[in-house]
């Protein structure tokens, strides 16, 4: 199949098809944000970690083994968007979480680099932002010597 010939009603429908494959296979759980639910896979996956239903406020998975809660941001780094800005986290008091894991992926979904912050640290590296009702995390606490990179 030579994507450029299909007409946007084609390739809708296949994207459309994608999604509900991808979601019979347990890899993405919702049909909004793509990137976000394979980021939540890879992690509950490669952390041996259990995934929280979507409705959850404060966290995105759990260990069981030590209660510690998960919060997941990820980015598609494309040609056209670059930008490794993280959404707001909105979790204000940071307590809702132990660590945030940030996963960026290439255009094609393959794991560029992969982290785990602990929240003590967002503290440090967050500003309050009150249009977005949340924090927006400093792209210098990836520099910060308590972050750690994980293989996913």
């Amino acid at each position: 199949m030579e994507i450029k010939n299909l007409t946007t009603k084609n390739l809708l429908e296949l994207y459309a098809n994608i999604v509900e494959e991808l979601r019979s296979r347990k890899i993405v759980r919702t049909k909004n944000n793509i990137v976000a639910d394979y980021a939540e896979y890879l992690v509950a996956k490669n952390l041996n970690l259990e995934l929280m239903p979507n409705s959850n406020k404060h966290f995105d998975a759990i260990d069981n083994k030590t209660n510690y809660k998960f919060q997941i941001k990820s980015r598609r780094i494309t040609n056209y968007n670059k930008s490794k800005l993280l959404g707001v986290v909105r979790d204000l008091d940071f307590t809702g979480f132990d660590y945030l894991v940030v996963v960026y992926f290439d255009i094609n979904f393959k794991v560029i680099e992969s982290f785990m912050i602990p929240k003590e640290i967002l503290k440090i590296y967050s500003k309050y932002n009150k249009l977005q009702n949340g924090y927006r995390i400093s792209s210098k606490v990836f520099e910060d010597a308590s972050v750690k990179k994980i293989n996913l």
